[in-house]
């Protein structure tokens, strides 16, 4: 989560953030390669992470041009090694949609390992100052787009209440495209950040078949549980503050009323 560098070059000239995003490029193929050589990636996984690599390069470029930016600074590194991460785990959830079939241990540990370095980004960007908002929605799309995946990986192996730990966060985006009071700021919240963080721990231990299926699906379940309260929670403090604003509104109104009137 990371500032990155706001100087702009030639109109038109390639930037860092170009060079960046073809060198994360160039990763993601040499991982699908490594996932075909080792535990042979098909056709359908290969088309899943080239399509994925793609998108990533042309939001997230889009993103930094945007933002005025050139560079991705050292939190955003890690957080495009996080999506590329990512991408084998789309590989090889898309390619068990076409096979049947998944190597169970590399889809964990490269979950796993994704996860791990959420707690790495954040840190390197608060030790070099670098915090920026475009760094701070880069790590939570990732976050919530790893956790999407692994939902349906996990609604086919254990139970389809997964899908809706996955679709939860998107769910509440189009909702506050139709309610813009839900679109507000949030303050900071511990238990928010708790199970936000246990969700993606519930899906890799569920998808490593570790347990039986009753337990699960048991604890699938806790956690949809805490991540709607979670929602829950950030819903009613936005409702409330869309009460005060609207109430500071109203008071507004009427001073000015009665200030025209007294004139």
């Amino acid at each position: 989560m990371s500032e990155t560098s706001t100087t702009l070059g030639r109109p038109g000239a390639p930037t860092r953030v170009d060079r960046q995003l073809a060198a994360a490029a160039a990763v993601q193929i040499a991982l699908l390669a490594a996932l075909w050589t080792q535990v042979g990636l098909g056709l359908l996984g290969w088309a899943a992470g080239a399509l994925y690599a793609l998108g990533l390069r042309a939001l997230l470029g889009g993103a930094a041009r945007r933002a005025g930016n050139t560079a991705l600074g050292p939190a955003d590194v890690v957080t495009l090694a996080r999506a590329s991460l990512v991408g084998g785990v789309v590989a090889l959830v898309a390619d068990r949609l076409g096979t049947g079939a998944v190597p169970v241990a590399t889809l964990v540990v490269l979950s796993s390992v994704a996860l791990a370095l959420d707690a790495v980004d954040g840190k390197v960007a608060r030790y070099t100052r670098t915090v920026s908002a475009l760094g701070a929605r880069f790590d939570m799309e990732v976050d919530a787009f790893l956790v999407l995946v692994l939902s349906v990986h996990v609604a086919v192996l254990v139970t389809p209440w997964a899908l809706v730990i996955g679709g939860m966060r998107y769910a509440f985006v189009v909702a506050s495209w139709l309610m813009p009071w839900l679109s507000g700021a949030l303050p900071m919240r511990c238990s928010a950040k708790v199970v936000a963080a246990l969700q993606g721990v519930v899906l890799v231990v569920a998808a490593a078949l570790v347990l039986s299926r009753p337990v699960a699906t048991a604890l699938v379940v806790a956690a949809l549980v805490a991540l709607v309260w979670s929602f829950g929670q950030s819903v009613t403090w936005l409702w409330r503050a869309r009460a005060v604003r609207a109430g500071r509104r109203s008071t507004s109104f009427v001073l000015r009323t009665v200030s025209g009137l007294a004139r």
